[in-house]
């Protein structure tokens, strides 16, 4: 346990000292800070500061969640409080009005905690944290992934051979020709056709121009994400928005470019069935669909620093699918499958869905909708990218809000150019997922181009949007780079970034035992049931097959029905999954000595497939009778026609 520390407060009453524990977050020392302040404090204003003047103003509620020890203050040190009083009536101050976010005048529960002021969210999505919520070195308290650690030790220089005409040293010297050659260098990524630089080559890049190590000064995270919101805690001291607003708070107008970084920069996935297994449902239904992609992040050696999501298998969520397009359902058992894919050692990693249409020549080819003179991504679809990359953000001890971009790929599943069906892989630009979540943006009829929202949309000013300028950057007829204003829409080619996506040469695919009926799949007849169990793990009214059932727990799909059965116990399910993961045969037989897997092959046993019944003399003469009757209708319909 943490030693209680001892902190000075000085406000415009006076001053006065508090004993804490440093483990304590913010909010919980707001009842021993209004015993120190006057009665008609409003606490809802309860501000706090490193400076008397010009520092950085926090207000006490937003600062939910964080430790004191997390922002650095230690013994002795002094903070400075500001507050605003409530209009008094006739020598009595006036408590606040009830709202419905703070339906209570009382300033405390009945458990006696206090109530903190409702925070003014955006409509949706989900707000990340205040751009002023920095975090004071990121690089000490942040957790990234162990594959960004590996890259951040990693120089990244490209290494040249030895130029035998210009080189003109011995075999241990170094020139201008052959030296290595840095990530982020523009000739070699023209070289290889690289577009877009990996996410550590342009964090290389900016660092190099941010700090100087060589010169001993103070280090500066060099990445930062875009705010295009109001600013939360003026220190001007006007009221809120939208009763206020200055330069200090408002958003600075935005001029749209293509973004030079891409945060992943392959796709692979682990077999060609997964993608197969997923087209079966358009094959069989002719409706789209949807699903969310598991696997991991790996290194790509082909692009400089590169990171690669390797795909392992498709989870199909509640939908309503449709021939133009589909609709996601509530799904309730989210948390459960993310617990399976985590036991396995998977992530979430991206969204993929199809887009195609039959061009009715009975070859199977498709229609090719997405071409250079119509439109890649949609921008509904950049809206829905979007929308899932700022639900998933990535940690990253470079920038100074401990976040920085996503992970997070989209992929689509449509037709090419020769009719046949092709994969192409997205991201949202990190503007794009900035202008979601401040609700900038919509979508439009036409699907080459965004609209920017209006400040009097729905006959009033929107109580949390501010609509500030946007631009963007474009080659005119003349060959000169012009700026154009945005509104009221501009070309959805600025908010998204493209991905190469591949198979492997030599698959090794964790799930590798893939038949087993995908989930949510009841509208074209095909569900998940026991007896699919049964017959997957080898078992029967008659006899279990132990090994065979060892050998075909490698399905996603069938882990995931297995978990929502409730049989297995915690270590039980993630011995299972680790079986699933390795193909350990050791270990399967391990499982199998598990008292939660006997009462699962019971209950199969019980349950599960049963022998066909033997067919009666009588019924095989029918059966032969009616196929007679087919034949010779089916000999009629072609008599009198030729075969050329």
């Amino acid at each position: 346990m943490s030693k209680p520390i001892l902190l000075r407060f000085e406000s415009r009453n006076g001053q006065f000292r508090l004993t804490v524990n440093p483990a304590d977050e913010f909010p919980a020392l707001l009842p021993k800070i209004l015993d120190n302040l006057p009665k008609h404090v409003d606490s809802r204003t309860l501000t706090l500061s490193n400076k008397p003047h010009a520092g950085e103003d926090r207000l006490l509620s937003s600062l939910k969640g964080v430790a004191i020890d997390r922002v650095g203050l230690k013994h002795g040190d002094k903070l400075y409080i500001k507050y605003t009083e409530l209009p008094q009536v006739n020598g009595n101050s006036v408590a606040p009005k009830a709202t419905s976010l703070q339906p209570h005048n009382s300033s405390n529960r009945l458990n006696g905690l206090p109530i903190l002021p409702a925070e003014d969210l955006p409509i949706a999505p989900l707000p990340q944290q205040s751009s002023s919520a920095t975090i004071k070195n990121p690089w000490e308290v942040v957790q990234q992934s162990p594959l960004d650690d590996r890259l951040d030790k990693k120089d990244g220089k490209i290494p040249r051979p030895r130029d035998q005409k210009m080189c003109k040293h011995g075999l241990k010297g170094m020139c201008d020709y052959c030296m290595p050659l840095e990530p982020f260098s523009p000739k070699y990524l023209e070289e290889k056709k690289i577009k877009h630089l990996s996410f550590h080559s342009y964090l290389r890049k900016i660092n190099s121009a941010t700090n100087k190590p060589e010169l001993k000064s103070s280090y500066m995270p060099p990445l930062s994400e875009p705010y295009y919101r109001v600013k939360r805690d003026c220190p001007s001291g006007h009221p809120p928005w939208p009763e206020g607003i200055c330069t200090k708070c408002q958003p600075s107008a935005i001029t749209l470019q293509p973004q030079p970084f891409r945060m992943v920069d392959h796709v692979e996935f682990a077999s060609p069935g997964i993608i197969d297994s997923f087209l079966n449902f358009w094959r069989r239904g002719g409706a789209q669909r949807v699903g969310y992609l598991y696997g991991h992040y790996e290194e790509y050696t082909e692009v400089p620093l590169g990171i690669k999501a390797v795909v392992e298998a498709i989870y199909e969520p509640p939908q309503i699918d449709e021939i133009d397009g589909c609709t996601l359902n509530s799904w309730e058992s989210e948390k459960e499958v993310d617990e399976v894919a985590r036991l396995c050692g998977l992530q979430k990693v991206g969204v993929i869905f199809t887009d195609l249409i039959d061009a009715g020549a009975g070859d199977g080819t498709v229609v090719c909708k997405r071409h250079m003179d119509s439109y890649y991504l949609s921008s509904l679809e950049v809206t829905f990218s979007a929308r899932l990359q700022a639900q998933n953000p990535k940690a990253t001890k470079w920038s100074d809000t401990g976040r920085f971009g996503s992970d997070f790929v989209t992929c689509v599943v449509s037709g090419d150019e020769d009719g046949g069906i092709a994969i192409s892989c997205f991201q949202a630009s990190n503007s794009a997922v900035e202008m979601v979540r401040a609700d900038l943006i919509e979508p439009s009829a036409d699907p080459t181009v965004m609209l920017v929202r209006k400040d009097d949309e729905d006959g009033s000013k929107s109580r949390t949007r501010y609509i500030p300028e946007v631009f963007y950057r474009r080659i005119n007829e003349y060959g000169a780079s012009v700026q154009e204003n945005a509104k009221p829409s501009f070309p959805v080619e600025y908010l998204f970034v493209t991905l190469t996506h591949g198979f492997p040469k030599d698959s090794a695919a964790v799930f590798n035992a893939g038949d087993f009926p995908i989930e949510n799949r009841e509208v074209i007849g095909e569900s998940q049931e026991l007896r699919d169990v049964a017959k997957k793990l080898g078992v029967s009214s008659g006899k279990i097959e132990g090994e065979k059932g060892v050998r075909s727990v490698a399905d996603f799909h069938l882990l995931c029905f297995i978990h929502g059965m409730g049989v297995l116990n915690k270590e039980e399910e993630s011995l299972l999954c680790h079986v699933a993961r390795t193909h350990d045969l050791a270990e399967g037989f391990q499982l199998l000595n598990t008292s939660g897997w006997a009462t699962l092959l019971a209950i199969l046993q019980e349950s599960g497939e049963r022998p066909p019944k033997r067919r009666s003399p009588a019924s095989l003469l029918e059966a032969a009778d009616e196929y007679l009757d087919d034949s010779e209708q089916l000999a009629k319909r072609f008599k009198g026609t030729s075969l050329r």
